[in-house]
C-alpha cells in the first residue's frame, strides 16, 4: 500500500468537511437556498479580505482574477510597475503586456524581497504610472514581498496597488482596506482549502473609480456586471457552485478551530518548523531573509537534480512536493504548509526528504529535520 500526501504549495488537501458539502446534490443557483449560502459566503470572504467590500467569486484559478484585476481598472496604453522576482511576478507583465499596457519591471532575484525604495524610485522616474502590480508571497520564490511598505507609497495617490495574495490570504491576516490595497485575488486551491476552480477578488473605492474608465475589453470578466449580480445575492454567469457550498464548510470549519487568528498562528508555526529542519538537515533556503509562510523553498544539494528526488518522492514514496519553476527548476524543491496542514505534515515531509536524499547519495543524518522541527512545533500544543 502507498498512502499519499499532498505537500506541494498548491494544490493542497481539502478538509472532509469540505468534501462532504460538495457531494451534496447540486443547487441551482438562481434559487433562494443558494443565495442564502451565497450571503454567508460573502460575509465570510469579507471578514478573509479585511474589506468592506463586496469580495466576488469568479470560476477561474487564480489567473483568471489576475487578469480581471488588468482589464477591469486600466486602459491600453497605461504603464504598470511590475515587481518581478519569480515566475507570478513575471506572469503580471506578461498579462499586462498581452493587453497593451506599457510594462516597466523591477527586477529582484529570486528568493529576495522587493524593497520600497525600489519601488519608490521607479515611481519617481515614471510620475504616468497607473499601477503597480505584485505578489505578497511569491509562490514560485516561497518569498514574501513587503506589500505594507509599497501601499505607503500609492495609498494617497492616483496610483493602483494590485497585489496577487493566491498564497497569502488566508495564511497571512490580510486587512485589505486598512492597509490601501486596491485590488486583491486569491485562489481557492490554496490556503481556502479547496480544489481548483474558484477566484476571489476586491476592489477598493479608488479601482472601483478607475473601473469606470477603463477601457480595456472584457465580458466574462467585467466585474461591475459581477457586483451588481453581487448586491442581489447572486453571480452574473453560472457560478462554480460546489466550490462556493464547500466554501461555507471551510469558513465555518475555520470559525469552530478559533477563527483566522488560530490559522495564522498555525501557518507561522508550521513554516518555522520546517525551516528549522530544512537548516537541521544541513540545507540551504531559497529565501532566508524574506521567508513566506506560505512555503519553503530549498537548494539541492551540490550536483544533486531537484527534478530526480521530488520524482522519487511522488512514485516511490507516495509525497508530493513542488520542483522548480523557471529559472530554478532543476535547482530547488518547495515544501507546502499551507491550508489544510498541521503537526504531522510537516514532520512527514522532512522526514521524506531526508530518507529520499540519502537513497539518492547525499551525506544527510536522518532523524535531524525532523527533531529540530519538533521543538518548534511543540508551540502548537502550548496555550
Amino acid at each position: 500500500m502507498l498512502k499519499r500526501y499532498l505537500l506541494a504549495p498548491g494544490p493542497t488537501p481539502v478538509p472532509h468537511e469540505a468534501l462532504l458539502a460538495m457531494a451534496a446534490p447540486v443547487l441551482h443557483h438562481r434559487t433562494p437556498q443558494f443565495a442564502e449560502i451565497f450571503r454567508r459566503v460573502a460575509a465570510g470572504s469579507r471578514e478573509l479580505f479585511g474589506t468592506r467590500q463586496p469580495v466576488l467569486p469568479l470560476a477561474s484559478s487564480g489567473t483568471g482574477a489576475m487578469e480581471a484585476a488588468i482589464t477591469n481598472t486600466l486602459s491600453a496604453g497605461d504603464r504598470v510597475l511590475v515587481v518581478s522576482g519569480g515566475k507570478f511576478g513575471e506572469r503580471w507583465a506578461q498579462i499586462a503586456r498581452t493587453h497593451g499596457l506599457e510594462v516597466t519591471e523591477i527586477p529582484v532575484e529570486w528568493g529576495c524581497a522587493v524593497e520600497a525604495a525600489q519601488v519608490a524610485a521607479a515611481l519617481r522616474r515614471h510620475p504616468d504610472v497607473r499601477a503597480v502590480l505584485m505578489q505578497h508571497s511569491e509562490t514560485s520564490t516561497t518569498a514574501l514581498h513587503p506589500v505594507e511598505r509599497v501601499a505607503d507609497l500609492t495609498r494617497d495617490s492616483d496610483v493602483l496597488l494590485i497585489v496577487d495574495g493566491i498564497t497569502s490570504v488566508g495564511v497571512l491576516e490580510t486587512r485589505m482596506d486598512e492597509v490601501g490595497i486596491d485590488v486583491l485575488v486569491t485562489g481557492s486551491q490554496k490556503a481556502i482549502m479547496l480544489p481548483p476552480g474558484l477566484a476571489l477578488i476586491a476592489l477598493s473605492d479608488k479601482a472601483w473609480a478607475a473601473s469606470a474608465k477603463s477601457t480595456l475589453p472584457r465580458y466574462y470578466f467585467d466585474l461591475a456586471k459581477a457586483r451588481a449580480s453581487f448586491a442581489k445575492d447572486s453571480t452574473a454567469y453560472t457560478p462554480a457552485i460546489s466550490l462556493i457550498v464547500g466554501l461555507e464548510a471551510v469558513y465555518r470549519l475555520v470559525e469552530e478551530q478559533g477563527g483566522w487568528p488560530a490559522v495564522y498562528r498555525r501557518h507561522g508555526i508550521l513554516a518555522e518548523a520546517t525551516r528549522c529542519g530544512v537548516r537541521a538537515m544541513g540545507l540551504r533556503l531559497l529565501a532566508p531573509s524574506a521567508p513566506s509562510p506560505a512555503a519553503t523553498g530549498v537548494w539541492m544539494p551540490e550536483g544533486m537534480d531537484a527534478g530526480v528526488l521530488t520524482r522519487y518522492l511522488r512514485d516511490v514514496m507516495g509525497v508530493t512536493v513542488a520542483g522548480g519553476q523557471g529559472q530554478l527548476e532543476g535547482k530547488i524543491f518547495r515544501l507546502g504548509h499551507i491550508g489544510y496542514a498541521d503537526t504531522f505534515d510537516v514532520i512527514v515531509g522532512l522526514a521524506a526528504v531526508e530518507m529520499a536524499l540519502k537513497h539518492l547519495g547525499a551525506d544527510v543524518v536522518l532523524g535531524r529535520g525532523p527533531a529540530a522541527a519538533q521543538e518548534v512545533l511543540l508551540q502548537m500544543y502550548q496555550g
